[in-house]
């Protein structure tokens, strides 16, 4: 009676192992697990922008230490202040302004913080050096905000979709490719399953280098062919990525262009509507990633990209090698578009997501002041 019952399941079990290679009994221990992870996987992903911003508010230090050269460039804005008179402040406006604009503020975005601060002292609102230095602070997160807010824009990731993709552009040199691979770090700590596309078939070297970093990262990298069409590569890694239905996120590389080829900046929308086709509202971020050190010059370079596949946000990278941090609020001032992580160093987390009112902070520190102060 015993060797009939076993006999039965093993001959109901022959055509199951026949459909595949894994034994039936995985297939069904396995099953529960990934209908669990995709139920899971919407609201992980559409908290985690929230949360990396999070954890970027409470970092403060790798903030302060990779904005220190444009801190030293505005060193000036701190030697007004401590000789502040009220009498005389529209001498110090001025000259706070000219101060602004040499750390790539910019003279509209200069104009516009020093006329805000104009408009409180009038008003008596502003009376002593701390009071200016707080309504400059608050000015530049003022300004931030209401940028990204006019269009209906966050600072945070925006992740969603099953799986959600992120597409990457940018110029050559602005470090395009490690700045991927520093994303997928910061996503796969946070438990967000990636596969990296390697849209950037001209260079075999690029395709290297994103493997390497999804090796370090713990991501998935996406089947790549030199001299193919990127569109072509990326649809195929979107469509490995829903059929696979255990990605949650796909980051697509693409080779960098200038942004005056307007064959290859075409390209880009091709690439774009390729994602699209596979997985439709797809993809839920562009990001343009530029290099800091070029300062306001990068102004043409985003609004030529925005052109051509427009853009959800911006990556700054390099900030920790240049004076002139002040572009991050000028290029938000007048493009309207969310910075959404700035580069402050070499290692994975030095990729911070922006916050403005850390980022104001780590420019004009409250206790500048006393550094400040003559002997």
């Amino acid at each position: 009676m015993l060797h009939s019952q076993t006999r039965a399941p093993r001959a109901a079990a022959a055509p199951r192992r026949a459909c595949g290679p894994c034994p039936a009994r995985a297939s069904r221990s396995r099953a529960p697990r990934c209908r669990a992870q995709q139920a899971e996987a919407p609201g992980m992903l559409a908290k985690l922008g929230r949360v990396l911003r999070e954890k970027a508010a409470g970092d403060y230090e790798r903030f302060f230490a990779g904005t220190s050269k444009t801190r030293e460039r505005l060193g000036l804005v701190e030697e007004l202040l401590t000789f502040w008179s009220l009498e005389d402040y529209e001498d110090t406006l001025e000259e706070l302004e000219e101060a602004l604009i040499t750390a790539d503020f910019g003279p509209k975005t200069a104009l516009a913080i020093v006329d805000g601060l104009r408009e409180q002292l009038k008003a008596g609102s502003v009376k002593t050096a701390d009071d200016v230095r707080a309504a400059l602070k608050a000015q530049i997160v003022a300004l931030l905000d209401a940028a990204t807010s006019a269009g209906g824009a966050s600072s945070e990731l925006q992740l969603s979709g099953a799986p959600a993709v992120l597409l990457i552009v940018g110029v050559n040199g602005a470090g395009k490719t490690t700045t991927i691979g520093k994303l997928a770090h910061r996503l796969s700590k946070e438990g967000a399953r990636v596969l990296l596309a390697p849209g950037d078939t001209f260079r075999a070297a690029a395709a290297e280098q994103l493997s390497a970093w999804a090796a370090r990262s713990g991501a998935r990298m996406g089947a790549f062919k030199e001299g193919a069409r990127p569109g072509g590569v990326l649809a195929s890694a979107c469509n490995d990525a829903k059929q696979a239905k255990d990605i949650d996120v796909v980051i697509a590389d693409t080779a960098g262009r200038l942004h005056t080829a307007y064959a290859l900046m075409e390209e880009l929308t091709t690439a774009r509507k390729a994602i699209a086709n596979v997985l439709p509202g797809q993809p839920c971020e562009t990001l343009l990633v530029l290099d800091g050190t070029t300062g306001l010059n990068m102004l043409n370079q985003a609004r030529e990209f925005n052109d051509a596949v427009p853009l959800t946000g911006l990556i700054l990278t390099k900030l920790d090698g240049t004076a002139r941090g002040g572009a991050v609020v000028s290029v938000v001032d007048q493009l309207r578009l969310p910075v959404k992580f700035i580069g402050v160093g070499e290692a994975p987390e030095d990729l911070q997501p922006f916050d403005a009112a850390t980022f104001a902070e780590a420019l004009f520190p409250a206790g500048a002041a006393a550094a400040a102060a003559p002997q």
